[in-house]
């Protein structure tokens, strides 16, 4: 055994567990924590211009590969405060990352001592642990237990507060006797996996919804084998987007009131049998209940057993890790299969493909300003089958969803359930630190991108490159048209005639200096013809200067996207296609 300060033993505790990428802020209060990572120096540690952008650093790293697991770092006080909507972000799509804090020392905690805040009371609802940490001997056993509940069960977030004193005190530690604690996954029986089994080949028309359980599992190789064996159609969650890629044959789109496919909607209305996997139902996904259930029955299966019902009754429901639980479906299907026992599906399968055919939205558009449609069409030309989204909410991500193609799992990087604005540009740090040398492409509405701007210096200080296409209609575009519903337009408009820069032409702020002046590059496009060679640019710009490379797009003021209140109640607001010219990037192409 050794003599060694808590902090020592924790960073030794990080390197252990495979949590060597942080992101943070140091402060007086963490610097006992600072001064360990300095002498170990093993840990990464990228330094962010706001804490809230280092929690969604340390998201966006968690999310990039499988078993990632980011570390977000902050002094007491507001440094805590700063990372709940992080945690939150985190937490709502099963993401694990590990918070620490400072603290004040134990003896001044009721004392209102500067800085002083009761973190742990804060960020239990947004975590599976939220822990001030009393005694120096907890440590190991804190630590132990915080990577135990990140990746067991359904993963979230957990926070470690370490009070002054705390971080000082010395313990005898032996990091040679330390081992991770067995991580605890619910495995589905064969029993009740078989009953899902029998349901889904009784069906005529069954369909797999693929959540993003699965992707956390990973295990879309076993979901992409299952549809393939069982000849059965999938639908990707917004969260699960990518367990199947978007061109093949078997990938019927997505489903939902505002981030669907018009085809995938169709076929979701034409099954009569879903099973659920790794997925929540959430209510962009569903929209409706009584649209969405009725003549169909449904079989869910998720890791968390509470999660089972919570939206609505399946007709089974069961408890299982979504890689255990395919792997179970998997077995069972193929000795079926053997036995000639499997029904024939083509003929449904034919009915999806010719929807996915034909079921199309208009792109191609060439309009003054630009119409967003046109910016997915041509971003869907310049970046290949290997490319990472980051998004978070808004317009944009609405459209992007519905217009832009994603081939494998983690390459549709999504705020999804907690949707924070300014989410995108530090998850999108993040993502490159966890994915070296692999293109990543972030998409924002103007607000989105202003809300954390100050993180682009992060990616020039430290050289993690990648692209964030801005689309700019000056305005709070989802919000303005959620305001139609009470016929009015109030407060949405980031508009105004900027006395710096009049070649914004009354849209307000300028991205490009204000890019140009956290040391990025930038690039503005009027004109759709320009689009091409703008992400051209953008590319050779990147690989270059080894910095985050924006590309503003001037997009006409109003767009209203497609969206809707039921699946069978989506408002179309443009043209839809109706030649291949309309959609020259779709899936499949139209017939003239």
């Amino acid at each position: 055994m050794s003599k060694m300060r808590t902090v020592d033993a924790a960073v030794l505790i990080l390197e252990k567990e495979g949590a060597t990428e942080a992101f943070g802020l140091p402060g007086a209060a963490i610097n006992p924590f600072y001064s360990a990572m300095r002498a170990h120096g093993g840990i990464n540690h990228t330094l962010a211009r706001h804490v809230e952008g280092a929690s969604h650093m340390a998201d966006g790293y968690t999310r990039a590969a499988d078993g990632n697991i980011g570390i977000c770092i902050g002094t007491s006080g507001p440094a805590g405060t700063d990372m709940i909507t992080g945690l939150y972000a985190s937490w709502a799509d099963s993401v694990p990352i590990l918070c620490i804090t400072g603290q004040a020392p134990v003896a001044k905690l009721h004392k209102e001592d500067f800085q002083a805040v009761d973190i742990e009371s804060i960020a239990k609802p947004v975590t599976k642990m939220a822990m001030t940490i009393l005694e120096p001997g907890q440590i190991p056993g804190a630590f132990a237990k915080a990577f135990q509940l990140m990746r067991s069960g359904r993963p979230g977030p957990v926070l470690l507060d370490l009070p002054f004193d705390v971080q000082m005190a010395e313990i005898e530690f032996d990091i040679d006797a330390y081992e991770p604690l067995p991580v605890e996954k619910t495995r589905a029986s064969e029993v009740a996996l078989g009953k899902a089994l029998d349901m889904l080949t009784a069906a005529k028309h069954p369909l797999i919804v693929a959540g993003g359980g699965i992707i956390n599992a990973g295990a879309s190789a076993q979901l992409v084998e299952l549809a393939e064996l069982l000849n059965v159609p999938v639908i990707p969650t917004l969260m699960g987007w990518g367990t199947i890629p978007d061109d093949h044959e078997l990938m019927a789109g997505m489903v939902g009131l505002q981030t669907s496919h018009r085809y995938g909607n169709e076929t979701m209305l034409a099954s009569d049998f879903v099973i659920g996997i790794g997925n929540r139902w959430a209510n962009r996904h569903t929209g409706g209940l009584d649209t969405y259930t009725t003549g169909r029955k449904f079989v869910h299966i998720d890791i968390e057993p509470t999660q089972i019902g919570r939206v609505f009754s399946p007709d089974l429901g069961i408890t299982s890790d979504a890689g255990i639980a395919l792997d179970g479906l998997l077995a069972l299907a193929k000795a079926r299969k053997a036995a000639g026992t499997l029904p024939d599906y083509s003929g449904w399968v034919a009915e999806c493909v010719e929807r996915k055919g034909s079921l199309q939205r208009k792109t191609h558009f060439e309009n003054v300003p630009i119409k967003p449609q046109r910016v997915y069409e041509e971003m869907n030309k310049a970046f290949g089958k290997d490319t990472t989204y980051v998004s978070t909410i808004g317009l944009s991500q609405i459209a992007g969803a519905q217009l832009l193609h994603v081939f494998g799992p983690r390459r549709w990087i999504n705020a999804g359930q907690a949707g924070p604005l300014g989410w995108t540009v530090p998850a999108a740090l993040g993502v490159v630190k966890g994915k070296p040398g692999e293109t990543v492409v972030a998409l924002s509405g103007d607000y989105d991108f202003q809300f954390m701007i100050e993180e682009l210096a992060v990616g020039a200080q430290f050289n993690l490159p990648y692209i964030h296409v801005v689309v700019n209609n000056s305005y709070l575009g989802l919000i303005r048209q959620s305001q139609r519903g009470f016929k009015m337009e109030q407060n949405v408009s980031l508009a105004f005639d900027n006395i710096n820069s009049p070649e914004t032409n009354g849209y307000g702020v300028d991205h490009v200096k204000v890019a140009e002046g956290l040391g990025c590059k930038a690039i503005r496009v009027e004109n759709p013809e320009d689009l091409a060679a703008a992400f051209d640019k953008a590319q050779a710009w990147m690989n270059e200067f080894r910095v985050p490379v924006i590309v503003e797009v001037i997009l006409e003021k109003v767009t209203n996207i497609s969206m809707g209140t039921e699946l069978n109640n989506v408002t179309e607001f443009e043209d839809l296609a109706e030649k291949h010219q309309d959609a020259p990037t779709a899936l499949i192409a139209l017939l003239d």
